[in-house]
């Protein structure tokens, strides 16, 4: 079992800034992906950053230029940087862990905290 423990979220004005960060229970080695997702009302979760146990990193469209995804092998935590953020981030953001496990890849989740973008 893998525990996911988010923080860093919050209210903040368009053109702010916020750092989202993601504390595992267990070596980060051990997991292949580490991310983000985020779910805003009527939308589908979606993917907002990922980063390797290789540390290659994956962004959406979406947030390139602005998000960076970055991991602290040491203190076994993602972190997300959230940077010129709009209303269209707010959402609620989710922290993923992905391991391979007994022939498949298993999705661990925390417990998602809300991100909202005044305008």
């Amino acid at each position: 079992q893998v525990q996911l423990v988010e923080s860093g979220g919050g209210l903040v004005q368009a053109g702010g800034s916020l750092r989202l960060s993601c504390a595992a229970s267990l070596s980060i080695f051990t997991l292949d992906y580490m991310g983000w997702y985020r779910q805003a009302p009527g939308k589908q979760r979606e993917m907002v950053a990922e980063i390797t146990s290789g540390d290659s990193t994956n962004l959406a469209d979406s947030v390139k230029g602005r998000f960076t995804i970055s991991r602290d092998n040491a203190k076994n935590t993602v972190y997300l940087q959230m940077n010129s953020l709009k209303p269209e981030d707010t959402a609620v953001y989710y922290c993923n862990a992905r391991r391979w496990e007994r022939f498949l890849y298993r999705d661990y989740w925390g417990q998602g905290m809300q991100v909202t973008v005044s305008s």
